[in-house]
C-alpha cells in the first residue's frame, strides 16, 4: 500500500479559513463530516503518512476517494454546517445515536384547538410538549392524576372531544370529574387554553409561583370564611406537594441546566441528560452511540451538543449545560446556543457541591446504560449468530467458534497475581463454567499468562475421546459382564474452538507456546488489545482490525471485559482474606472485631496510621487489644 493517498490536495491548495469538509467514496457517498478553524491544519493530519495515522482514521481515509471543504465566514457558522451535513448525509465514520425509545413521556397537544394530556412512546406528534421521559407508565399517569387537580384540562379522546362538542353533551371523562376541558361544558376553549399555559409552566419549572399564588388565595378564602374554596385550594397545593415530592429539590430553586454523563470505550458510548427545571430533574433522555473513528472525550461533547441543540427551540436551551468535559471550541458553542436561545448560555464542568453529585449520578446511570446495551447486543440470537460467523471469517477458522475461553491476568504492582477464564458457549456466558487462578510465582504478565494457559490445557489432554464414553450408547445392564460406571467428563475438560487473550502480540505469542507445548495446536487463538482494539493472530507481524460496528468485536470486547472484571473480583477476595488473615494473628481478635475495624478505618494501611487512641475508640477494643492491635501491624 502506497503511503500517500492518491486524491491528497496539493501544498496550499486548502485555505486557512474555518470551514467544513466532506471525504466522499468512489460513489460520492458521504463517509465523514468534519469542522475545522483552520482548514489546512486539521485536514493535514488525515494526509500524514498512513503508517502514523489511527487504524480506523487509516480505514476511513483510504475507503474515501476525494475530500472537498466549504469555507466560512465565522466558526459558528461551521457548527451549523457541519450538524446539517450530519443530518442530510448521516455519514457511516461518525457517530450514530440511538435514541432510547424504551421510556413514556407526558405530551401536551398545543397544536390542537383544546389540547389534551397524554401518555406516548411517539416523540414526532406535531405542535406537542413533551415532558419527562419517565421510568415507568404509571409514574406518568401518576403525574397526571395529580396535575389534573391543580390544573383541569382536556384527557378525553379527540372522537369523544368532537361527539361532546357536536351535542352539547360533555364527554364521559368530564361527567366523572376526570377531563377539564371544553367538552366538559364547564369551561371555554380560551379560559381551558389559559389552564393549560399554566400547566405548561408548572411543568416546565414556574412551581413556586403557582404555589404562593394557591397559598394566598386558600388564606384569602380563609378569611373571608369560604371554607368550601378554601378546601379546593388546599386540596390543588397537597396536589402540587405530591408532584413535586417525586421530583426532588436537587440543585437551588432558579436553577435552569441541562447535565449531560458520559460514559463510553473504543466502541460506544451512553448519554444521560438530566433535564433540570427550577432546581428539579425533570426528565432523563437516554442516547447510545456507536462510535466509528477514534475522538476524544472533548470532541463527543461538541458532537453530543450539537445533536441535542441543533433542531431545540429556543425555550429547551438552558441558560447553563453541564458536561464531564470542557469541547475545545468552548467559546464557539456558547455563541452557537447564545443564538439559538436569544440570550446567554454557559458550558461548565460540575467539580464540587451538589451539581458534581449529580454529574456522578448521571455518570453511573450512563455506564449501567452502557452496559446493558452491550448485554441487549449479545443476547440478541442475530447479533451473536452474525458475530460468530463475522469471528469465523475474521479469524481464517474452519467452524464457527462456538465454545470461547478467554483468559486475563491481574496484579497488584506486580504482586497477589490472580488469572481468570471467561466461558462464553453460542456467544453467551456460562458463568458456571468460570475459572480463577492463582500465580505463585511469574516474571511477567506473559509468563503468567503461560503458566495459566499450561495448567489450563492439562486439562483437556486429560480428556482423551477414547477414553470417555459416549453419552448417547446405551449400556446393557442385563448381561452377565459387570456393568462399569464411568464418570462423564468434567466441563473443564470440554475443548474450546477460540481461546482469547487480553493483550497484543507478546501475550499471544506466550499462548501460542502454551499450546504448542500442550500438544493442542488445533485451538485457534488470538488477542485483543485494548487500546486499539487490535486483533492479534499468532505468527502475524499485523493485526486484524475489525469494523467498530461489527458484532464480532462486540463479543470479543464483552469476552476481554469479562475475563477483567472476573480476575479483579477473585483478586479483591483474595486481598480481604489475606487482610483479614493478618488481623486474624492478633490475640483476642475474632471476626466481629475484625469486620468492625475494616469497617471504620476502611483498610489495613489506614488502621496501621492510626494511633492506640485512636483502635481503642472503637466499640469492644480495649487498651490492652488495641496495644496488641498497634503492636502487630507495626511489625508487619
Amino acid at each position: 500500500m502506497a503511503d500517500q493517498l492518491p486524491y491528497k490536495p496539493k501544498q496550499g491548495e486548502i485555505p486557512t479559513n474555518p470551514g467544513v469538509y466532506r471525504f466522499r467514496d468512489r460513489d460520492g457517498r458521504v463517509l465523514y463530516v468534519g469542522k475545522a478553524k483552520n482548514l489546512r491544519a486539521r485536514l493535514s493530519n488525515y494526509f500524514a503518512p498512513l503508517h502514523t495515522l489511527h487504524e480506523r482514521t487509516r480505514r476511513m481515509v483510504t475507503t474515501a476517494a476525494s475530500v472537498e471543504w466549504t469555507v466560512v465566514a465565522t466558526d459558528v457558522d461551521s457548527l451549523q454546517l457541519e450538524y446539517m451535513w450530519i443530518k442530510e448525509f448521516d455519514p457511516p465514520f461518525n457517530v450514530r445515536y440511538k435514541d432510547d425509545k424504551s421510556y413514556p413521556f407526558m405530551a401536551i397537544t398545543l397544536a390542537d384547538e383544546a389540547p389534551r394530556v397524554i401518555v406516548t412512546r411517539n416523540r414526532r406528534i406535531k405542535g406537542a410538549k413533551y415532558f419527562g421521559p419517565y421510568p415507568k407508565v404509571w409514574a406518568v399517569h401518576d403525574t397526571i392524576d395529580l396535575m389534573i387537580k391543580v390544573f383541569p384540562i382536556r384527557t378525553c379522546s379527540d372522537a369523544s372531544y368532537k361527539k361532546a362538542m357536536a351535542t352539547g353533551r360533555p364527554c364521559f371523562p368530564g361527567q366523572i370529574g376526570r377531563c377539564g376541558g371544553p367538552c366538559s361544558m364547564k369551561v371555554t376553549i380560551e379560559e381551558h387554553r389559559a389552564i393549560v399555559d399554566d400547566f405548561v409552566a408548572f411543568m416546565s419549572g414556574s412551581d413556586q409561583r403557582f404555589s404562593r399564588a394557591l397559598t394566598q388565595r386558600m388564606r384569602e378564602a380563609s378569611a373571608a370564611m369560604d371554607y368550601e374554596s378554601a378546601a379546593v385550594y388546599r386540596d390543588r397545593l397537597q396536589a402540587i406537594d405530591a408532584v413535586l415530592s417525586k421530583s426532588a429539590l436537587v440543585l437551588a430553586p432558579d436553577t435552569d441546566a441541562d447535565l449531560f454523563g458520559i460514559a463510553e470505550d473504543e466502541l460506544a458510548a451512553a448519554v444521560q441528560h438530566f433535564v433540570i427545571r427550577g432546581g428539579r430533574v425533570r426528565g432523563v433522555r437516554a442516547t447510545t452511540i456507536d462510535k466509528e473513528l477514534d475522538i476524544s472525550g472533548a470532541e463527543l461533547v461538541d458532537q453530543i451538543l450539537q445533536r441535542t441543540y441543533g433542531e431545540a427551540s429556543a425555550a429547551d436551551v438552558p441558560r447553563q449545560i453541564l458536561v464531564p468535559v470542557l469541547p475545545d471550541d468552548t467559546a464557539d458553542l456558547e455563541a452557537w446556543l447564545r443564538e439559538r436561545r436569544g440570550r446567554g448560555v454557559t458550558l461548565q464542568v460540575a467539580q464540587r457541591g451538589r451539581k458534581a453529585e449529580l454529574m456522578k449520578t448521571a455518570s453511573l446511570n450512563a455506564q449501567q446504560a452502557l452496559m446493558l446495551h452491550k448485554t441487549r447486543r449479545s443476547g440478541d440470537y442475530v447479533a451473536r449468530t452474525q458475530a460468530l460467523t463475522d469471528l469465523q471469517q475474521s479469524l481464517g477458522l474452519a467452524e464457527a467458534p462456538l465454545r470461547i475461553e478467554c483468559f486475563d491476568v491481574s496484579h497488584l504492582s506486580g504482586t497477589n497475581v490472580v488469572a481468570s477464564m471467561v466461558v462464553f458457549e453460542d456467544g453467551l456466558p456460562r458463568k458456571d463454567q468460570y475459572r480463577s487462578f492463582s500465580v505463585a510465582e511469574t516474571t511477567d504478565d506473559t509468563d503468567s499468562l503461560y503458566q495459566v494457559l499450561t495448567r489450563r490445557l492439562a486439562y483437556v489432554d486429560r480428556a482423551d475421546d477414547s477414553a470417555v464414553p459416549d453419552a448417547a450408547t446405551p449400556v446393557d445392564a442385563t448381561a452377565d459382564a459387570t456393568v462399569v460406571t464411568e464418570r462423564r467428563r468434567p466441563r473443564f475438560a470440554y475443548r474450546p474452538q477460540l481461546l482469547v487473550v487480553d493483550g497484543g502480540g507478546p501475550q499471544v505469542a506466550a499462548a501460542a507456546r502454551a499450546l504448542e507445548d500442550a500438544g493442542q495446536t488445533e485451538i485457534a487463538l488470538c488477542g485483543i488489545a485494548k487500546r486499539l482494539e487490535e486483533v492479534w493472530l499468532p505468527g502475524e507481524d499485523y493485526p486484524v482490525i475489525l469494523p467498530r460496528t461489527s458484532e464480532a468485536l462486540y463479543l470479543l470486547q464483552r469476552l476481554r471485559d469479562e475475563a477483567h472484571r472476573f480476575a479483579i473480583t477473585h483478586q479483591r477476595k483474595r486481598r480481604r482474606r489475606d487482610i483479614q488473615t493478618v488481623l486474624a494473628e492478633v490475640p483476642g481478635l475474632g471476626d466481629a472485631r475484625i469486620k468492625a475495624l475494616l469497617r471504620h478505618f476502611g483498610s489495613v494501611a489506614a488502621l496501621r496510621q492510626a494511633s492506640v487512641e485512636q483502635i481503642e475508640e472503637l466499640p469492644g477494643i480495649g487498651p490492652k487489644l488495641a496495644a496488641s492491635v498497634h503492636a502487630h501491624l507495626s511489625t508487619r
